[in-house]
């Protein structure tokens, strides 16, 4: 039986070259693709970026430079593609695992590789990872997943959160010192559980120092259920730059609608990103900390949402998918989101709360795109099968599905002859997948 898993590139690649240089990707003409307003385009890519969109037929790869590329996007919606702000590769994977999980570097670093593969397959051009670092797993999980980020680049861009465990207390120390050896290694965001921690305000106290220290990011876990703590953390947090998220916040659905949403106007006012996972809770918080935030409360209080998968196929949801296009298709079916505001959370502001460059389907952007078969958004978050993924200008991954039926028992009166048939005259199986459609 073939191995349908993502396979990795071998050992010894060499990573792609910076498309912005000149040795960067050959041209690629993207040919007859389906924006969501409608419009039906050419989309010329060089350099990394977006170099010219217009009417379908009018744009040529660039006669200026050799091996450009011509890809047929006919029957495809091409949007920009997704970004996943909270995925914990280091356990990633491990459900069906016999006996206690390893944290052997091999395994992490094949479990996180893996991973990364599936998501980059589900549209994923970055990815935001979660790793513990703790007297459990030390540092040798993070190394793992910093390798696996190299041996990736030029197909997905990785990033590292470090997790301490306890930050305060005669423990703490030891976590703090090892959360500064995390990121000297190499971490570029600091993270952890200020919930697990017996002082959770200290906690906070401890990452937000050490954040500054190293002008970065921080990317918290947290319940959110206690709404005079939350304010605290907000208040602690409004200086910060270059920003601070709490993820999953399912606690605040959980409150009075009152608390919720002063609660609300605390994390706006203070410029806090929130990370929803409507998919399911993850490894860093325990079962109380599933369910998803009040996502329209968020957004009316104007707080920036996105929506990030959590655990994918480990001890806390043993079916994690890691789609983005899932966590949008629930934030439409389970929560009332737009389509076009569900798909915004796993792209626009995913991408925001990584502190990545916005994409659109316009010159000069980046060439982050992902063309998902199906001529509205709808159609494409509810039947995203075949997919094809650009990052840095170049296809890195491509899904293709095709669906037959069998002929039906039943005699049924000669039908008109279809002008555009679906059936193969040999088999008469009826066939979905072709372009055009879903």
């Amino acid at each position: 039986m073939p191995d349908n898993r993502p396979q990795p590139p071998p050992s010894s690649s060499v990573p792609s070259p910076d498309p912005s240089g000149p040795a960067g990707p050959a041209p690629l003409l993207l040919c007859g693709a389906r924006l969501t307003d409608g419009r039906t385009v050419d989309v010329r890519l060089g350099g990394g970026r977006i170099e010219a969109v217009g009417t379908a037929g009018s744009l040529t790869v660039d006669g200026t430079r050799t091996g450009g590329t011509r890809v047929d996007l006919a029957g495809h919606l091409l949007l920009p593609a997704p970004a996943e702000p909270h995925a914990h590769p280091d356990t990633a994977l491990s459900a069906a695992s016999d006996g206690p999980l390893s944290y052997a570097p091999h395994d992490v670093r094949s479990r996180a590789t893996e991973a990364a593969l599936l998501q980059l397959g589900h549209g994923a051009t970055a990815l935001r990872a979660h790793v513990r670092v703790d007297d459990v797993t030390g540092l040798g999980a993070l190394t793992a997943v910093l390798q696996a980020g190299r041996s990736l680049r030029g197909l997905t861009e990785l990033t590292t959160v470090a997790m301490p465990r306890v930050l305060t207390g005669v423990a703490g120390a030891d976590g703090i010192a090892m959360l500064r050896d995390a990121m000297k290694m190499g971490a570029s965001v600091v993270g952890g559980c200020p919930d697990a921690d017996p002082d959770p305000t200290g906690y906070v106290e401890a990452v937000l120092e050490v954040a500054a220290e190293h002008g970065c990011p921080v990317d918290l876990h947290t319940d959110t259920a206690d709404p005079a703590r939350v304010a605290r953390l907000a208040a602690m947090a409004g200086g910060l730059r270059p920003g601070v998220t709490l993820s999953p916040c399912g606690g605040l659905g959980r409150l009075p609608a009152e608390t919720a949403a002063r609660t609300a106007d605390h994390l706006a006012a203070a410029g806090v990103t929130v990370v929803c996972l409507p998919q399911g809770g993850c490894g860093g918080l325990d079962r109380r900390g599933t369910g998803t935030a009040p996502v329209r409360l968020l957004r009316a209080a104007g707080v920036r949402v996105a929506a990030g998968s959590g655990a994918l196929r480990d001890a806390s949801n043993p079916v994690g998918r890691g789609d983005p296009l899932e966590a949008a298709y629930l934030l439409v079916s389970h929560h009332g989101l737009s389509p076009e505001d569900a798909y915004e959370t796993v792209s626009t502001s995913a991408r925001a709360a990584l502190g990545l460059p916005e994409v659109r389907v316009e010159a000069g952007f980046p060439a982050e795109l992902l063309a998902v078969r199906g001529d509205r958004l709808p159609a494409a978050l509810s039947l995203a099968y075949s997919r094809i993924v650009v990052h840095r200008g170049r296809v890195v991954a491509r899904t293709s599905a095709v669906r037959e039926y069998c002929g039906s028992s039943t005699p049924a009166a000669e039908p008109e002859p279809d002008p555009n048939p679906t059936t193969e005259p040999a088999t008469g199986l009826p066939r979905q997948g072709r372009a055009g459609t879903v």
